[in-house]
């Protein structure tokens, strides 16, 4: 079974392109065989539509949060409620979501979904810094748009199965609050570039709650530490985290370890 991790970007480009992670797990130790790039919405889009066996880990909200869907009147279905969510424009998605948050008190601005305070997570309304309410815009549709198989919120192809996943969970947990990437050139320091190299042996050792030992040529570990933006690094704990789904299915699991979650907002892998 092929594993896939993504660091997803809403506006990919050459610079900042999409980074998928690409490897197997066997054993308890998950190899880490390739790092493949998209720098268009589209190129990607053709990718996943290929016909394939994989267990992926997307690092990209799924769902948007109950509280906001319901206040806002949309459809509570979460197939329809993507329909109209994706059929906005994003200047309107920032005006209603604004809205929505100016009408509440400081401290309480943004709706959550239930996974994101064990996963630590953005709110999946938020729409700056960093955006993920684009990243979901733009990256769900291409997931419907591909037939894959989304456990716990719309049945597909289950030889294609996506999952919602989060490096940052994974990070923290080897890191604490310790920052290990930054796309700003001024912040790519060599104290990010030592916590980057903490964290990949951290994971050569399975020191994390996964119980999963990452395994890597020396010119793919030295790939990872060398990105300051952290971006390979972070589809690679999306690829963890995909093995540690994969892992639960094979044990039997019927949802890749998800716990039964609310339908229209999904779940965060190994939250």
């Amino acid at each position: 079974m092929q594993l896939i991790g993504c660091d997803f970007s809403s506006s990919p480009s050459k610079r900042k392109p999409i980074v998928l992670a690409l490897g197997q797990a066997r054993q308890g130790r998950v190899q880490l065989q390739a790092l493949q790039t998209f720098d268009t919405l589209s190129a990607f889009g053709q990718w996943l539509v290929q016909p394939a066996d994989w267990v992926g880990g997307f690092d990209l909200p799924f769902g948007l949060p109950r509280e906001l869907v319901e206040t806002l009147g949309w459809p509570t279905d979460w197939a329809a409620c993507m329909d109209h969510y994706c059929a906005l424009e994003r200047p309107q998605i920032r005006e209603q979501f604004a809205a929505f948050c100016n009408a509440r008190p400081v401290g309480g601005k943004f709706a959550h979904r239930a996974a994101d305070k064990p996963a630590g997570s953005s709110p999946s309304m938020k729409w700056v810094n960093p955006p993920v309410a684009y990243m979901l815009h733009a990256g769900v549709p291409l997931l419907r748009q591909a037939g894959v198989h989304l456990p716990g919120l719309h049945a597909g192809d289950v030889r294609r199965v996506a999952l919602e996943a989060y490096p940052g969970l994974l990070a923290r947990e080897v890191l604490g609050n310790t920052s290990y990437k930054s796309d700003d050139k001024a912040k790519q320091t060599p104290e990010r570039l030592l916590a980057r190299r903490e964290l990949l042996s951290a994971l050569e050792r399975g020191q994390t709650r996964l119980g999963l030992r990452l395994v890597a040529s020396n010119a793919l570990l030295g790939r990872l530490a060398d990105d300051a933006s952290g971006d390979a690094l972070d589809a690679t704990l999306c690829l963890m985290q995909a093995a540690w789904a994969q892992q639960q299915h094979e044990a039997g699991h019927p949802q890749y370890g998800l716990p039964p979650c609310d339908p229209l907002e999904g779940w965060i892998v190994t939250a």
